[in-house]
């Protein structure tokens, strides 16, 4: 009866509306009012644990020579990515841009993890049709453009996009599109946040700030104390959060969007974590340092968001056991089921470029 008791007002805390962790380095304040329900975080740790899970099981194939082409996962960075992801609204016209780094964000989305799966091991039912590189997928109609690998330029590729709602009479719309430390030094980045800020326009751009861009250290990225500085020159709100923190992860970004959706223009989110991985499954990662691993940013969002369910009651141990496994065994029905498809032939394959498939001759 005691424990129930406890748990009970610990969930009770666990759901007031505020945002955690927030640093000091905010230039608007969070005045709008959140809530994260018990539910809701759990459904965010599932979200983030079938990333994590999805992902050790393509760089197992990977090393085990079944994937063509590069593997960069998101490990450390599910909570940031989820939480922007998670809560944009298809329904609403929203739309989402995401990197390599993202799984957790693109499935939250809406991707069907399926696709994922049948992109990097290059079959013809996944979306590009096995034509591209196993991170270069998207479904654009519904709101999910493909990864570009030229960093910063899915900010523009988002504005456009939310031009053209505007120009058709849309609202109510948001952009979502994910940056790294080291693509903020692009002037793609710059432009198309100069022209978000300019414009007006419904976009919240989730900056990973993740202490390296490859092997380079932020120091000799920038020269500001925080990337979230600069939005004081681009004239819209900025906000620095401990990204490894799943609630304060989600409470900002719902913050975010809301006030995006309201009109109050582009909102830059900068999470601080470290990249618990190499820049790719090719890298060590030798170059980080020990201090890096065992700092505050370097702990692991998935473990703490673990700790935090039963510390808090949210879910039983069972249960959570229960959710877990589930979990793994929807990973592995979905591995099953692409490498027992079909992979491009190409002496069939008419070449056209998908998108303009219409405009060729014969096409019905």
């Amino acid at each position: 009866m005691r424990e129930k008791f406890r748990c009970g007002i610990r969930r009770a805390a666990a759901t007031v509306g505020k945002v955690s962790e927030m640093s000091a380095r905010v230039f608007q304040s969070a005045a709008t009012s959140v809530r994260i329900t018990a539910g809701e975080f759990v459904a965010a740790y599932r979200g983030m644990l079938t990333a994590r899970l999805f992902e050790e099981k393509i760089s197992a194939l990977y090393r085990g020579g079944k994937i063509v082409g590069g593997v960069y996962v998101g490990r450390g960075q599910e909570a940031f990515s989820y939480a922007l992801g998670g809560q944009l609204d298809r329904r609403q016209g929203d739309v989402f841009a995401g990197l390599i780094r993202d799984q957790a964000g693109r499935t939250a989305f809406g991707e069907p993890l399926i696709d994922a799966a049948r992109t990097y091991l290059g079959k013809v039912t996944g979306p590009m049709h096995g034509r591209d590189g196993n991170i270069h997928r998207g479904r654009p109609r519904e709101g999910m453009p493909a990864m570009i690998s030229h960093l910063g330029t899915s900010i523009s590729v988002v504005n456009g996009m939310l031009m053209a709602k505007r120009f058709r009479g849309e609202s109510g719309y948001v952009g979502g599109a994910t940056a790294g430390d080291g693509a903020t030094s692009t002037g793609a980045f710059h432009e198309g946040l100069n022209q978000a800020a300019v414009e007006k326009l419904p976009l919240v751009i989730a900056v990973a700030d993740n202490q390296f861009a490859y092997s380079t250290p932020t120091r000799r990225q920038y020269g500001c104390e925080d990337l979230v500085d600069r939005a004081v020159g681009y004239g819209i709100a900025g906000y620095s959060i401990d990204a490894t923190d799943l609630m304060a992860c989600l409470e900002t970004f719902r913050t975010a969007i809301a006030r995006a959706r309201a009109g109050e223009g582009p909102q830059l989110v900068v999470g601080k974590l470290l990249r618990l991985s190499g820049h790719g499954e090719h890298d060590d990662a030798s170059y980080v340092p020990d201090t890096a691993r065992s700092g505050r940013f370097g702990r692991d969002c998935l473990a703490l968001a673990r700790e935090r369910i039963l510390e808090d009651c949210f879910e039983s141990p069972e249960a959570l056991g229960s959710l877990e496994a589930g979990v793994q065994d929807f990973i592995e029905e979905t591995f099953t089921q692409a490498q027992g498809e079909e992979a491009p032939n190409p002496l069939l394959d008419d070449w056209r470029t998908l998108s303009t498939r219409r405009l060729g001759e014969g096409w019905h």
